[in-house]
């Protein structure tokens, strides 16, 4: 059975960076063929994706609010997805979450126990 762990997050102020690491551990994860994506929830609000990169690492998406801001990498020697946030803004306040799904699968079907980000103002 596969695990991702996130970890990375914290309190800053708006302005600030944080980096956010999710490993990948248990065969599952043991192949590159992994799509992986970076997703958060705010309080009353849904979960929603903030990004996405491929398998191999040359396809990203984002979403509007952090095109320009964020920016997600992998790393697969090390099985670990990363995710930059810079000129963080009191609204990227949210419990973020790494997910892991099959490159041929739609669906995300691993997840992460979720890290905390608070952005003050």
């Amino acid at each position: 059975q596969g695990q991702l762990v996130e970890s990375g997050g914290g309190l800053v102020q708006a302005g600030g960076s944080l980096r956010l690491s999710c490993a990948a551990s248990g065969q599952t994860f043991s192949t590159n063929d992994m799509g992986w994506g970076w997703f958060r929830q705010a309080p009353g609000k849904l979960r929603a994706l903030v990004a996405r990169i491929n398998w191999s690492g040359d396809s990203t998406y984002y979403t509007d609010s952090v095109k320009g801001r964020f920016t997600i990498s992998r790393d697969n020697a090390k099985n670990t997805v990363y995710l930059q946030m810079n000129s963080l803004k009191p609204e990227d306040t949210a419990v973020y979450y790494c997910a892991a799904k099959p490159s041929w699968s739609v669906d995300y079907n691993s997840w992460g126990q979720g890290t905390q980000v608070t952005v003050s103002s």
